[in-house]
């Protein structure tokens, strides 16, 4: 068998190692979706489990203002958030690895909830909330990543919703489980249910093997294939590395040869992030499969110059912030509203966020889907349109049934708007050469970090310091979804939704003009 043009002599040829087992499904796009949205899922879950019951335990530890101390736990995780993002996105595009980094967040996440679970000092639990802000750094930065990598650009939106929708399920299921889990068995045993579901989340993550090395073996999950749930398999005699450089046109062959068997810092820049080549067969090997190529290395600070110059990036990166603090400001102030209003207690209130998420499981999965039909600008318009007047409505304090209704309608607008969000990021990344998946989700994760954290500090000063406290909060958020409206009207996508409208307009008004004359 030939040797490839210009590869090592010590390169041994893949098809003479063993194919790894179960090659096709564990690097498929279903697969991947997934793990990424049990990555999720088990991120929230871990967040929502303190929720309701670490009041008690610092009392049981005799600590006195136990509200404000829970409030700076809460903190510690959107400040281990802001802090660990730079350098593992950083690390993750760097090596153009999302495995490890998956992995090795999921270690940390264990220890921190072993760390918090036998704590006998509150700094140990600002510790471990650390922690726990590094495991969710990693999911939403390699995690992400990792799925754009491996999913088609035509189905880019589709998928991330399904993912984005283990958020609704973790905070679905954490704060009632931890609830019921307290009562029966004592507080270690929220912690315990919390780490068996890590440990699925750590077998799956085992499993995935990433599309840079499923192509070396001739399976690529990008590629067209007769079942959504099926990758492509090239022709099986063929060695792999030959499989890859078919895929290219002839007149780049050798060059491709080339770019499979050196490494990474001797390549030149052809491609960005397992990203669309330039070159790519059109008619055979459309661009939205392209293999993936060399990437070009930035520095952190080049990353970050690139991102600033960005009008697209600079808007998605302006309505996470802002998606942030509309649900961040009503975390500290819900309970206190429903106690006041209608005497609710701690039981009580659970169940009103149950009735308010479950309409969440579906709503990133619905907007994801027609983002892919219709782009990312309309359907975040769509989305914060559709929630604007029911946030204004949760004033209203006459009917217990009305404010729960608008309360699941509120937020099944706003949670829709994950999925046009980071879609529109994997958009961006595509037209920015060095700047990689990792790069960009790491910046979004900043931006989220730092609307949570300051999202339940406005929403509680402005509870304890106006006499209508609750109606600040709900006009302050329903500004909040009027200003990213407004981005995502005037920035999102390669021709705005608002360069659409007049397009259409112009249109129409010339057409006019020509019957008339």
């Amino acid at each position: 068998m030939a040797e490839l043009k210009g590869a090592p002599a010590n390169c041994r040829p893949l098809d003479e190692r063993a194919r790894p087992w179960g090659l096709k499904w564990r690097s498929s796009v279903w697969f991947i979706t997934a793990v990424v949205g049990l990555g999720v899922a088990s991120d929230l879950l871990v967040y929502s489990l303190i929720v309701p019951i670490i009041p008690f335990q610092l009392e049981d530890l005799g600590y006195t203002g136990v509200s404000g101390l829970v409030g700076w736990l809460l903190f510690a995780y959107s400040a281990g958030i802001v802090i660990f993002t730079p350098p593992i996105a950083h690390l993750s595009e760097k090596y153009n690895n999302r495995q490890v980094p998956l992995l090795t967040g999921l270690v940390s996440l264990i220890g921190a909830e072993i760390m918090f679970m036998l704590a006998p000092a509150y700094w140990l639990m600002v510790v471990a909330r650390l922690l726990q802000g590094l495991s969710s750094t990693v999911v939403w930065v390699a995690g992400l990543a990792l799925l754009c990598d491996t999913v088609p650009e035509s189905s880019v939106g589709r998928q991330l919703g399904i993912a984005m929708s283990g958020l609704s399920i973790g905070f679905l299921v954490g704060p009632p489980v931890s609830g019921a889990l307290y009562d029966r068995f004592g507080f270690h045993a929220p912690f315990i249910f919390g780490i068996i579901a890590t440990a699925i989340d750590l077998v799956g993550r085992l499993l995935i093997i990433e599309r840079k090395h499923a192509i070396l073996w001739g399976i690529d999950p990008a590629a067209p294939r007769k079942a959504d749930s099926e990758a492509v398999e090239t022709e099986p005699k063929k060695r792999p590395e030959q499989d890859a450089i078919s895929a290219a046109p002839e007149k780049n062959t050798e060059k491709t040869a080339r770019e499979l068997t050196e490494p990474a810092e001797t390549q030149s820049p052809v491609a960005v992030n397992g990203t669309q080549s330039e070159q790519a067969d059109t008619a055979g090997n459309p661009s939205d499969y392209a293999t993936p190529g060399p990437k070009v290395h930035l520095s952190l600070l080049a990353v970050m110059g690139k991102l600033m110059k960005s009008v697209r990036a600079d808007a998605v990166f302006a309505c996470t912030l802002l998606y942030a603090w509309i649900l961040g400001s009503q975390e500290p102030a819900l309970p206190l509203h429903l106690q006041g209003v209608w005497n609710f207690n701690p039981s009580k209130v659970g169940l009103v966020y149950i009735a308010a998420v479950v309409p969440t499981l579906f709503s990133s999965t619905i907007t994801g889907y027609f983002v892919d039909k219709l782009g990312t600008g309309p359907i975040t318009v769509v989305s914060l349109a559709f929630s604007l007047p029911w946030i204004l409505v949760l004033i209203v304090q006459s009917s217990l049934p009305l404010f729960i209704v608008v309360f699941a309608l509120a937020n099944f607008g706003v949670s829709g708007t994950v999925s046009p969000l980071t879609a529109e990021l994997a958009s961006v990344t595509r037209q920015l050469d060095g700047v990689g998946y990792a790069h960009v989700y790491g910046a979004f994760n900043i931006a989220y970090g730092i609307g949570s954290a300051v999202g339940p500090i406005i929403g509680g000063q402005l509870y304890d310091h106006l006499t209508r406290g609750w109606m600040a909060i709900c006009l302050f958020g329903a500004g909040s979804a009027l200003v990213a409206m407004i981005l995502a009207i005037t920035s999102f996508g390669e021709v705005s939704f608002l360069a659409r409208i007049r397009k259409r307009m112009n249109r129409h008004t010339r057409a006019a003009h020509t019957t008339e004359a």
